[in-house]
Formats: structure tokens, C-alpha cells, sequence
């Protein structure tokens, strides 16, 4: 995995300087044109047009704080392809009540009860943004112990947002009914 931090010269962070961000990217984008490399070598051509390609993704990744949050978990270790996380019971009973709500409103659609179900997921995904928001802002200064535990709450609260996301995936599709 290409560590996008380094690329940039930057230390890993997620909320990193976004101007510096966007700055990297500008420099790198004019010192790896494939234009300027026309008339080298093919490896050299190559190896430029790669380079270009990292700093596309790094600034995709890096400017996007969607990408960024998990990009740094899995650039920690914390997130796994195919992983099977386990979510909180009480997280998952509070979902399953939501989820039962859903499934009524598909056969007895009531828009006072959508309302409300949009209102309790929102306030779901606020609580959780706020949290993440609380323990990544001060990330940069812990010690690496520290960042540990941090990583291991932030990835518990990713996969609570990603869950959430389905849920209101699940909202729109019934405010369409």
C-alpha cells in the first residue's frame, strides 16, 4: 500500500493542512506532467506516468475526508479486506428497531414515521461524526500507544457510519414509495 503521507512529505493525519494538500498536489502535478517526459525513455515515460498516477490518488484520498478516515485505517492495520467486524449489541439491537420501522413502512407507508426515523438516523450519524471528529482531532499528538486505542475506536465507529449509510440508503428507497 502506497502511503500518500509520505508521498507528500506530510505526517499522517486526519485532518491534515488542506491547503499544504492541495499545494502537493499542484507541484507534484507540474514535476510529473508525462507531457515534460515526451522525448525520454520509455522507463522514464513510465515511470513518470506512475508517479502522476500516485499523486492523483494521494490528492483524490488526502482532499476527501469520506476516503481519508478509512485510507488511514488501513494504512495502520486496522481495516482489512473482507473483514467481518462485529458491531456493538446494543448498536445492532438500536439498528434492528430502525430496520423493523423500514420494513413496516414498505407495506403501511406513514410519512409522520419516515420523519421520524430520518430524524433518529441523523441523530445516529451526528452522535457518530462527532465522536470520530473528537478522537481524530488530537490523533497527531498522541503517543503511538495512544493511537492505538484511538485507531481501534475510530474503526469501531467507521463501520457504525458505514451502517448507517445502508440504513439511509434504505430511508431514500422509502421516501420514494
Amino acid at each position: 500500500m502506497i502511503d500518500y503521507f509520505e508521498f507528500y512529505g506530510l505526517p499522517i493525519s486526519f485532518n491534515p493542512d488542506t491547503v499544504l494538500v492541495k499545494q502537493k498536489f499542484y507541484e507534484f502535478s507540474k514535476k510529473y506532467h508525462p507531457d515534460f517526459f515526451i522525448n525520454e525513455l520509455e522507463e522514464k515515460q513510465a515511470e513518470v506516468l506512475e508517479k502522476s498516477t500516485v499523486n492523483n490518488k494521494a490528492y483524490q484520498i488526502l482532499s476527501d475526508p469520506q476516503k481519508r478516515l478509512p485510507y488511514i485505517l488501513e494504512l495502520k492495520g486496522q481495516l482489512s479486506e473482507g473483514e467481518h467486524y462485529k458491531l456493538p449489541q446494543d448498536f445492532l439491537m438500536d439498528m434492528m428497531d430502525i430496520n423493523e420501522t423500514l420494513m413496516d413502512l414498505q407495506f403501511d407507508p406513514d410519512a409522520e414515521k419516515l420523519s421520524a426515523v430520518k430524524v433518529d438516523v441523523s441523530a445516529f450519524d451526528q452522535g457518530i461524526q462527532k465522536e470520530i471528529d473528537s478522537l481524530t482531532d488530537s490523533f497527531e499528538s498522541k503517543s503511538e500507544a495512544e493511537q492505538a486505542i484511538l485507531l481501534a475506536a475510530v474503526k469501531d465507529l467507521y463501520y457504525r457510519s458505514k451502517y448507517l449509510l445502508r440504513i439511509k440508503e434504505s430511508i431514500v428507497k422509502a421516501s420514494a414509495l
